[in-house]
């Protein structure tokens, strides 16, 4: 049965107007996303199975485009449309992050690191710089790895802080091991670099380790010193 044969209270875009996104499950908000079906199955039937295939929804997001475009239903074009999906996401976070209050909730921050580091296969260091109403001035990748770990200078650090003329950091980095323990040589870092800016009058507000399912912070730990 075709999905226009269906009640229009159970068809996926009918429902999301009506009850809103967070109503659909996963393969209805596929099935939205793929817009058709192939010979056989429907939208939704051919989202469930590539859910299936696919072992759930974040990995089939964050699949490489050889691996995407392997499946029926799929390809290079659809590839480039969840790319774009994907992108217009990341910014939309980063520019909630420009609003005033964006830093009094470290939810925001959270959603906004775990966009942009959770699906990387290597390590990679990166920078909130903040002005001195902690406005977010930029957000910047400082060094990459491999993944069991970047090599992190806090004299570049230092240099790219004075740059932006930032007048106080959050720093970030994901641990491609999916588990966001804080390590020693993490705790170690983090004091360089507090030891580095505190001389030129920076405040290291936080350092968030992204993990797979959990964004920690280094601040709510007390690892943080003052």
């Amino acid at each position: 049965m075709a999905i226009t044969d269906w009640p229009v209270d159970e068809r996926p875009r009918e429902k999301l107007l009506q009850k809103g996104p967070a109503a659909l499950s996963d393969a209805e908000l596929l099935a939205i996303f793929l817009r058709t079906g192939i010979s056989g199955l429907t939208a939704v039937d051919l989202a469930r199975h590539l859910l299936q295939r696919f072992n759930g929804l974040r990995p089939l997001l964050e699949a490489s485009q050889a691996d995407f475009c392997e499946h029926l239903g799929l390809g290079p074009a659809k590839y480039a449309q969840l790319q774009a999906v994907l992108e217009m996401a990341r910014r939309h976070l980063q520019q909630s992050l420009h609003k005033p209050e964006a830093f009094q909730n470290p939810d925001a921050v959270r959603s906004f690191l775990a966009s942009h580091l959770r699906h990387l296969p290597h390590e990679v260091f990166a920078c909130l710089f903040l002005d001195n109403q902690h406005r977010l001035i930029s957000f910047e990748e400082l060094f990459r790895g491999t993944i069991d770990g970047a090599s992190v200078y806090p004299r570049e650090v230092v240099k790219k802080v004075l740059s932006h003329n930032a007048a106080a950091v959050i720093f970030a980095h994901n641990h491609p091991s999916g588990v966001a323990e804080p390590s020693l040589s993490d705790e170690r870092i983090t004091l360089k670099l507090q030891q580095a800016l505190r001389l030129v009058d920076v405040r290291v507000l936080d350092h968030f380790i992204v993990g797979d399912d959990e964004v920690l912070s280094m601040a709510e730990r007390g690892l943080l010193h003052e």
